[in-house]
């Protein structure tokens, strides 16, 4: 996998470190029972995923509020880990379409879902805090599914995780039984704290609650580093390829075009 970061020698960059950089992708399921959705309002899910240059890992995010936090009104939201493979097949296998049973409706299906932006991330520390930051290669004109989702030609946030032995308020965040148990050296990091910085040894835990905060639409002007990027097309998509999600299964317009489907 090509390299992903340049740092800048001088400025704020001294005190970035990098934890790593890779492939993320964004994808948005249609609510049950629609096969197509064309407004914020018609999405059940927003899907974050992140592979790492490294091999052995891919990870599923959702992100709450089914959109990303404004970086310029730094807005904060919940999300969580929702998979963790070590083949990016396994995390394709529930992006796919879906029927299942209930007792009262029959059998109900949700639709495949849609990619909607591709690009590269890095995870790194700054001061002492991490950052989320991201520049698409895909689409290369975002248009209105990258407006309402607010997925921007770039941005940064911070990301922090929350310890899952402090309760959340009635009604928050995920159920007791779908939260995850750290292993110990995971869970002394927090030490009675109730957030502490995100990293990739904690987003490797499913289960695992983090708070997204808006930072910054500029990470070469924050924190002085470049992402390099390339230009892609459908025929070269690495969503299409590595992730395989086949654009035969997996509409393609929110991608190449910025539509919705």
């Amino acid at each position: 996998m090509r390299p992903c970061v340049s740092v800048r020698p001088e400025g704020d960059a001294m005190t970035v470190r990098i934890l790593e950089d890779g492939d993320i992708y964004f994808a948005y399921r249609p609510r049950v029972e629609r096969k197509e959705a064309h407004q914020i309002e018609d999405i059940q899910r927003l899907f974050v995923i992140l592979q790492p240059s490294r091999p052995g890992v891919v990870r599923r995010l959702i992100i709450g509020r089914k959109r990303l936090p404004q970086p310029d009104e730094h807005e904060r939201y919940w999300g969580f880990v929702d998979e963790v493979a070590d083949r990016p097949e396994a995390v394709e296998d529930d992006l796919e379409r879906q029927q299942y049973a209930t007792r009262t409706r029959g059998e109900r299906q949700v639709a495949e879902a849609r990619p909607a932006g591709e690009g590269r991330y890095s995870l790194l520390v700054h001061d002492d805090h991490t950052h989320l930051v991201y520049a698409l290669e895909l689409p290369r004109r975002p248009g209105s599914v990258q407006t309402e989702l607010d997925i921007q030609p770039e941005a940064s946030y911070i990301v922090a995780a929350k310890n899952p032995e402090v309760p959340s308020r009635p009604g928050v965040g995920l159920s007791a039984d779908r939260r995850t148990d750290l292993p110990d050296p995971l869970q002394r990091r927090f030490d009675r704290r109730r957030f502490i910085p995100a990293d990739p040894d904690l987003l490797n835990q499913d289960g695992v609650e983090f708070v997204l905060i808006g930072a910054s639409h500029d990470i070469e002007q924050e924190l002085g580093i470049h992402l390099d990027t390339e230009k892609e097309t459908e025929a070269t998509a690495e969503i299409f390829q590595r992730l395989r999600m086949p654009p035969d299964r997996h509409p393609s317009e929110p991608l190449t075009r910025g539509e919705w489907r």
